[in-house]
């Protein structure tokens, strides 16, 4: 890789579009790069499952734009056509016309006549009338997911996965289908699949080959089958084709088979994700957003989180929660440091730097889980983001600063070391407790139960004899970042007026809300008219994190619904208006993007005279744009 790569590239409205290296990649065999590169197109081919997934009329705006911005001949340079590119771009990197983050609908800075005129220009022959008032209405439609308490969660929320039903009628529907289930194995009920309301009768359309997004799924199948046939080992070929059989049958039991068999194989050096996985999306936390991501151990890097999983029991055993919530026998933590090389779907361009699956709870129990840290992509975070003033502005004091300097990149990977390895991974649910029964809230505490393990390990005298933190301070970093973040600085993703709606900044602005109600550690101090967090102990903040950590294990282990509730809605909803607008005018000198997305590296098979693939060539030069209507165009399976 060429020292003088360029990390950070397009920039609009609120985000900034950085590449990621792949790095060794040369190094691997050319089997490996194939598998790769099969892998990548499976990838690929969900891109629409998940526009449609996040809003029905995404599909048919993205194209509607994407056919106005290549075929319009007239003044691109105008302020309204700009406005319009800009609005495009971010359909793109959300996924829809919805905001990645605040779920807010995006408000165009065009008019619905310049639209409407533009379309009659260029000749758009297709029906557009009942996608005008989704665009230009701000009251109809407003919001993908909704999670106000008190109102109808589904009824108010845009996502595309349900039609027709009330969401006491969804919670009616699974509760039943879980009532007359005996064993604990329970399926992840409504995972993959529309529940509708037709006739005055609900039933649930299936997403498989054969059902609903079955178009696109068929692609994905036929590049799996190709990635099948030359597996790594036997057991990821197995992992591969049960896969394939879920998807060729929509079963959830055979998804269950399919994630215990992915568990059983990880000694392979290529691994990924492909799947409706995550339930963020859903309000209710049911169903799963479609998407992939393919990846490498980093041989290096790995050799840290190998120590972390040797030692997964001693964590669990000394973990500061009640000893009836812990597991007795932690089983099948496996964690690697990866290397991403192909983000697609609820993965893609936003994504997550770390990884912990399966998410069904009695699988973890008994088989285990897997984690990954991205290590290429926090790399490209943490090199993007070099000297651009954030940490000066925001932190209290030199000494502080320079802590953070120096230890903050190695804390953060090992934050998400032990949040995704050990924290996910950590605790248990009692008998009879339903894993949905925290309903809304249930993915808020899920990230607070996981970052506070990490939390409160990572200050562990523990972490410097395993020889994972190269100073006994160095957590201090990690302290006070993560306080400073969910006090102050992540409020820069909040509009003037509105309330945290994300899971993960819900969680840590929980953590660090409650930290500072509940103890004296903990200060806003104002130095030259500024606001600033000042720690004054920090084994004390160590000790309030602990206390939580109980806490938030006891209400994931029991179901305490009205527990999470009242913690949720008290400490990580609302935002103090004064410092809000405080943050947002010191953000805003620094002239920074608060959020950060990826291009994809280009893979290019290199083929014989015969058509056989004799190497890969990665290309990083493909704009954001160009990628964007390349995959449009190229992986169009839905439209």
């Amino acid at each position: 890789m060429s020292k003088d790569f360029r990390y950070s590239d397009d920039r609009f409205a609120d985000i900034q579009m950085l590449r990621y290296r792949l790095k060794d990649f040369e190094a691997l065999s050319l089997r490996q790069k194939i598998l790769i590169y099969y892998l990548s197109e499976a990838t690929l081919w969900g891109r629409d499952i998940t526009f449609d997934q996040f809003g029905k009329y995404n599909l048919r705006i993205r194209k509607m734009l994407e056919v106005v911005f290549v075929s319009y001949q007239g003044d691109r340079k105008d302020e309204q056509f700009l406005a319009l590119e800009t609005y495009l771009k971010r359909i793109w990197f959300s996924n829809g016309i919805y905001h990645h983050y605040g779920c807010e609908k995006f408000a165009p800075g065009f008019t619905e006549d310049y639209l409407r005129k533009i379309l009659h220009d260029i000749n758009y022959t297709a029906n557009v009338e009942d996608l005008m008032p989704v665009i230009f209405n701000p009251s109809y439609l407003s919001k993908r997911v909704n999670k106000t308490d008190g109102e109808d969660l589904i009824l108010t929320s845009a996502c595309n996965f349900y039609d027709g039903v009330s969401q006491k009628e969804i919670e009616d529907y699974y509760n039943a289908m879980k009532s007359g289930t005996i064993t604990e194995e329970i399926p992840s009920y409504g995972l993959n699949s529309t529940l509708c309301k037709r006739n005055g009768k609900i039933s649930e359309d299936v997403w498989h080959s054969n059902g609903k997004y079955g178009a696109a799924i068929k692609m994905i199948v036929n590049w799996l089958e190709k990635a099948a046939g030359i597996a790594e080992s036997e057991q990821q070929r197995k992992t591969i084709e049960l896969l394939i059989k879920y998807y060729n049958t929509g079963i959830l039991s055979i998804f269950d088979d399919y994630s215990i068999e992915w568990l059983q194989s990880c000694n392979e050096r290529i691994d990924f994700v492909n799947g409706f996985i995550e339930v963020y999306g859903d309000p209710l936390g049911i169903k799963g957003s479609w998407e992939g991501i393919v990846e490498y151990k980093d041989l290096e890097a790995t050799k840290r989180t190998q120590i972390i999983c040797d030692n997964a029991q001693w964590f669990e055993d000394h973990s500061p929660v009640d000893s009836r919530f812990k597991k007795p026998i932690v089983r099948g933590v496996t964690a690697n440091v990866v290397c991403a090389a192909m983000l697609g779907g609820d993965e893609y361009p936003y994504t997550a730097i770390g990884i912990n699956l399966p998410n069904a709870d009695w699988i973890r129990e008994k088989y285990g889980s897997k984690s990954v840290t991205i290590g290429n992509l926090t790399e490209a975070y943490y090199l993007s983001a070099k000297n651009n003033g954030f940490y000066d502005e925001f932190v209290v004091d030199k000494e502080t600063l320079t802590k953070i300097e120096q230890y903050g990149c190695i804390c953060d990977d090992l934050h998400t070391d032990l949040h995704e390895c050990l924290g996910h991974g950590s605790g248990r649910i009692l008998a009879g407790v339903s894993a949905d029964a925290l309903k809304a809230y249930g993915s808020t505490i899920e990230e607070a139960r996981a970052d506070l393990f990490a939390l409160y390990y990572i200050a562990d005298q523990k972490l410097f004899e395993l020889g994972l933190t190269p100073d006994k301070d160095a957590y201090k970093s990690q302290y006070y970042t993560y306080i400073m973040n969910g006090l102050m600085t992540q409020l820069t993703r909040i509009k003037p007026g509105h309330q945290i709606e994300e899971a993960h900044m819900r969680n840590r602005a929980l953590i660090a809300q409650w930290c500072l109600d509940n103890g004296q550690t903990i200060k806003l101090v104002e130095k030259n008219s500024k606001t600033y967090v000042q720690i004054e102990d920090y084994c004390e903040l160590r000790r309030l994190f602990a206390r939580l950590l109980a806490e938030i294990q006891r209400i994931k282990s029991e179901g305490d619904y009205e527990a999470a509730k009242n913690l949720i809605e008290r400490y990580a909803v609302k935002v103090d208006p004064v410092l809000h607008s405080e943050v947002l005018q010191r953000y805003k000198k620094l002239n920074l993007a608060p959020y950060k997305g990826f291009i994809n590296p280009v893979m290019l098979p290199i083929k014989n005279k015969k058509g056989e693939i004799i190497d890969i060539k990665l290309d990083y030069t493909e704009s954001y744009e160009s990628q964007m209507l390349r995959y449009s165009r190229d992986y169009a399976a839905l439209i």
